[in-house]
């Protein structure tokens, strides 16, 4: 069986930067962050990039403090699909693109994916290592320089013919990809568009930006 431990971090809740973390038990680890976000969002990630990242039939087990990721994944989902993914009070259901993005991966993966809720921060070596390395991820992304626009030749002059509100130029659709497969529903929380990935390091040494 495999087995992951999963944590989330935000450094301002909600909007701070954040960052989540799998530990394989007996294999690698993996991090990674985003600009802005809540502690739930994060939480979810973790399970999402734990998930995706440990295919295979082998049954996995999924161990987190988050009782509210845990819940999403394996519990409320059954009852939010069949409403037509909104809560029992009719409103729309929160970060529905993680979790919609969960329960594919769960039924996707030939494996069962169980879950089991651990208490943190009273020892727990895996949870409390997932918990460092979330939230190294979180104040690297913090710390990392904004990203420069590169520099790119005038425009050049619209031609006499064409008015001044462009009409006779048709508009252009511009389709933007996004990093977690996401679908557009109402209510839901933004889903980051372009993650950062870190190689996870020895204790005491920085995070490695890819």
């Amino acid at each position: 069986m495999i087995i992951v431990s999963t944590d989330g971090s935000c450094l301002r809740n909600p909007g701070g930067a954040i960052g989540w973390a799998w530990v394989n038990h007996m294999g690698p680890s993996r991090a990674g962050g985003e600009p802005s976000g809540t502690n739930q969002i994060a939480e979810l990630r973790a399970v999402l990039e734990a998930i995706r990242a440990h295919p295979g039939d082998e049954p996995m087990l999924i161990e987190s403090d988050s009782q509210y990721a845990i819940k999403c994944a394996s519990e409320w989902v059954t009852g939010w699909k069949r409403k037509g993914w909104r809560t029992s009070s009719g409103e729309p259901v929160k970060n529905i693109d993680l979790v919609r993005d969960i329960d594919d991966a769960i039924t996707d993966r030939t494996g069962p994916v169980r879950f089991r809720w651990v208490r943190g921060h009273v020892g727990n070596h895996y949870n409390e290592e997932a918990d460092r390395l979330a939230g190294e991820a979180a104040r690297a992304v913090k710390a990392a320089p904004p990203a420069k626009v590169p520099a790119s030749d005038p425009v050049p002059a619209a031609p006499d013919s064409v008015t001044a509100t462009g009409a006779s130029t048709p508009a252009k659709t511009v389709t933007r990809t996004r990093a977690v497969p996401a679908r557009a529903k109402a209510g839901s929380a933004p889903v980051p568009t372009e993650p950062m990935l870190f190689d996870i390091p020895a204790a005491g040494d920085a995070l490695t930006l890819f």
